[in-house]
């Protein structure tokens, strides 16, 4: 098979149908942009290849048929006919960027009164993407709620199942039920009452002193300590009787979290009765006064209680790049400046006089903190610490954008979980997954596919090939 037979008898033109329209293109028209993928047709030389560009090949009609989108067809006709791509506003700039990609034409053929708004309206998609579209968040939550799902499952096949899921759902889901509100309200003041009573008691109005003249907890305030360490204890037994998963309950942070508020305690009593019963490791009692102090990680306890902790904390988990750009951005800052402060104050000011006790001015400047302990004297130095004033205000505004944009993301894809988990109903077994827009879902899937092919096909031409012949 030779290229001349794709043409009509007097060599002017091709048939081609794009999912059921027809159309009658010349190939002197095709052969001004030999690029693209209907004027490689020209080029063929056997059934093979024509097979390669198009989905298939009528040999009796001399039709080439694509299973292509037929309502985008008339934007490619329209180039070939005129040379200039033009896209209407209420095109789907993902669609048409595929399509013109398929057929071989290039965004720089885009008209200049369609090329401005085309390029922003796919950086604004771009964007979305970045900072987490509403798909994306969705798909997130449908996997977290059909972990949940999995692990409400378990208790099925466990002794006392049943009673064991509410309990769980009480305990581990606050607003789940009017019960689960009300330990959770309890929880919030029993952390809260804990905090307080440790800070009034570093106070010197609440202080008291035994005969000997040595410092003594208020009575008071180890009721309300007691209360607390019995409160935290029970939560956390009840939570780990109840698990659907023994084995792996303290792999969750939350969890966690409950054992690191209350051993503190647990430990300061095992080591007073070492220090009593030994005299000689009296400097124990120093460590017992340390974990005292660890009683401040109770507050960590609210994040269960609290969407936006949990959603901080997972913010911190994945934006390790971002925080790793920021301390990178940091530490060249006050490098490079507290070298120029070394250089131009050493002879005027003790407090710089070596790059060392440079760096804490640097870090303090760019951190735009500003205690005001050490100053630069002379005027380069006023200088130089107004540039990495500047510097240090640029440092950290541009990663905090890309934190504060994941945190938006988390925040709401945990407010889309908690909802579709309070809309559970275990109360008759598990029957199915709550709603959840699975066009969205699967949308969102394919979307990313799609986008992921594109990526590759710009990356090399064989890569280019291999993406043309999937489709």
């Amino acid at each position: 098979m030779t290229g001349h037979i794709l043409r009509e008898p007097g060599g002017t033109a091709i048939h081609i149908n794009v999912g059921g329209f027809k159309k009658r293109l010349h190939s002197d028209t095709l052969s001004r942009f030999p690029e693209t993928r209907l004027a490689r047709l020209l080029q063929c030389q056997s059934r093979e290849s024509i097979l390669e560009l198009c989905d298939d090949y009528d040999d009796t009609e001399k039709e080439f048929y694509f299973d292509r989108n037929p309502a985008l067809f008339p934007y490619v006709l329209n180039f070939y006919n005129t040379g200039r791509l033009h896209v209407m506003a209420e095109l789907c700039i993902f669609s048409f960027s595929q399509e013109i990609e398929y057929w071989g034409i290039n965004e720089f053929f885009i008209d200049s009164c369609c090329s401005g708004a085309y390029h922003c309206r796919k950086m604004d998609q771009d964007r979305e993407e970045w900072d987490g579209s509403d798909e994306g968040s969705t798909t997130s939550s449908f996997d977290e709620l059909l972990e949940f799902y999995n692990d409400a499952t378990k208790f099925d096949k466990q002794p006392l199942g049943s009673t064991r899921r509410r309990v769980w759902l009480m305990l581990d889901n606050p607003g789940y039920s009017g019960a689960s509100r009300i330990i959770s309200i309890l929880s919030i003041l029993v952390v809260l009452g804990s905090i307080a009573t440790m800070c009034m008691n570093s106070m010197s109005e609440f202080s008291l002193m035994d005969r000997e003249g040595r410092p003594v907890e208020d009575p008071r305030f180890e009721i309300v300590e007691h209360f607390g360490i019995a409160w935290f204890t029970l939560e956390l037994v009840a939570r780990f009787a109840v698990a659907p998963d023994l084995v792996h309950f303290f792999e969750h942070p939350l969890n966690v979290i409950d054992l690191v508020s209350i051993l503190p305690f647990y430990l300061t009593l095992v080591i007073n009765l070492v220090v009593e019963s030994s005299p000689a490791l009296a400097n124990l009692g120093r460590v017992a006064q340390v974990l005292r102090l660890m009683r401040i990680f109770r507050i960590l306890k609210l994040a269960r209680h609290s969407t936006g902790l949990r959603s901080l904390g997972a913010t911190l988990r994945n934006s390790y790049k971002e925080v790793g750009l920021l301390l990178l951005y940091l530490a060249v800052g006050v490098s490079f400046f507290s070298v120029m402060a070394y250089t131009v104050e050493n002879e005027d000011s003790e407090d710089l006089s070596t790059i060392p006790a440079c760096w804490w001015w640097a870090t303090v400047s760019m951190t735009t903190v500003g205690y005001g302990d050490v100053v630069p004297l002379s005027l380069a130095g006023k200088l130089t610490a107004s540039a990495c004033i500047l510097a240090g205000i640029l440092v950290v505004v541009l990663p905090i954008t890309l934190i504060f944009n994941k945190f938006s993301l988390f925040y709401k894809r945990q407010k889309q979980l908690e909802i579709a988990m309070r809309s559970c109903d275990f109360d008759e077994g598990i029957k199915e997954v709550p709603s959840v827009n699975l066009r969205n879902y699967y949308a969102h899937k394919v979307k990313s596919l799609m986008a992921s092919l594109s990526n590759m096909s710009r990356s090399s031409p064989s890569e280019h090939s291999l993406n043309e012949s999937i489709h």
